[in-house]
């Protein structure tokens, strides 16, 4: 072999720089993200809106996980996009989230981490009926077998259209008697956190539905005693507690302010009262934060 033709071959083997340059890896498209409110609270919902860097392209597609749960991103006329993020109460002051962005067949994960605020919640006493503080063992497998079953109406909102569209509506016009976040001391126990809204109302008052959505659940548990589940979706769901009447079939679709039942006092429950919920998937949140949802874009 002449030396010419051993040094071409000994390039074509380790390849020129030109062509190394053109395999090395771009980076990633940079990301502006913002959340409505801003910045948002533990133990809350909120927007995330994210504006990919560069002219607007209807090709870009974007999604997510943050906390364990899906994002499901809208485009917005202006090229953004939108999403619900539910925000879990525990944690720290700040919320990792992992972003895809897809355009044509390219795809780059991105990582972006928002900050969050941590609200002062209070401390509220009770007593209670000995058998409602400490339930037996037959009692305790109910209790957790519903849950499971309520928990699984919420993750099968991820599967779900939005249905929702404007404010939210308040599902009792009365006074709010316990808090989102409080902590709960059963006969003299720290037990638990209050992890809904409590509205007043007498027996047979009228209950309405925060906001359109799909009956994905009518039960009478332990707990919650006569109940419904709505789903929003786009993974949000919201539940009616401790009822004396239900008015809607599973399967039914109802809109914003529609009555779905009736305050009671079913289940675990000291008086009659209406107890309210809202989960992002498996994520319980102050459902008063889905007041606190403002309007990202004219038309909202």
């Amino acid at each position: 072999m002449t030396r010419r033709a051993a040094v071409l071959l000994a390039l074509a083997s380790v390849g020129s720089p030109v062509a190394l340059r053109a395999q090395a890896a771009t980076p990633p498209p940079a990301l502006t993200t913002v959340t409505f409110p801003s910045p948002p609270a533990r133990g809350s919902v909120a927007w995330l809106v994210v504006m990919p860097a560069g002219r607007p392209d209807s090709s870009r597609t974007l999604d997510g996980t943050a906390a364990g749960e899906p994002l499901h991103f809208e485009r917005l006329p202006s090229g953004r996009f939108r999403t619900l993020v539910g925000i879990p109460l525990e944690g720290g002051d700040s919320l990792p989230v992992a972003l895809r962005l897809a355009q044509g067949a390219r795809s780059d994960t991105i990582a972006v981490t928002l900050s969050v605020t941590h609200p002062v919640y209070a401390s509220e006493r009770l007593t209670v009926a000995p058998r409602y503080a400490e339930p037996d063992s037959a009692s305790r497998a109910r209790i957790d077998a519903e849950l499971a079953q309520s928990r699984a109406i919420s993750r099968q909102a991820h599967d779900t259209p939005r249905l929702w569209e404007g404010p939210f509506l308040r599902p009792r016009p009365s006074r709010i008697t316990s808090v989102y976040g409080t902590a709960r001391e059963f006969n003299g126990r720290v037990t638990s956190r209050h992890l809904g809204t409590d509205f007043a109302g007498a027996v047979g008052a009228p209950v309405r539905a925060a906001g359109r959505a799909v009956v994905a659940l009518v039960a009478d548990f332990y707990l919650a005693g006569h109940a419904v589940y709505l789903d929003h979706g786009g993974g949000l769901v919201t539940g009616y507690f401790h009822l004396s009447r239900v008015d809607v079939t599973a399967g039914d679709t109802v809109a914003a302010g529609a009555v779905i039942g009736a305050v009671g006092r079913s289940g675990r429950a000291t008086g009659p009262h209406l107890h309210w919920i809202a989960r992002y998937g498996g994520i319980t949140v102050d459902p008063m934060s889905l007041f606190e949802l403002p309007k990202v874009e004219p038309g909202d």
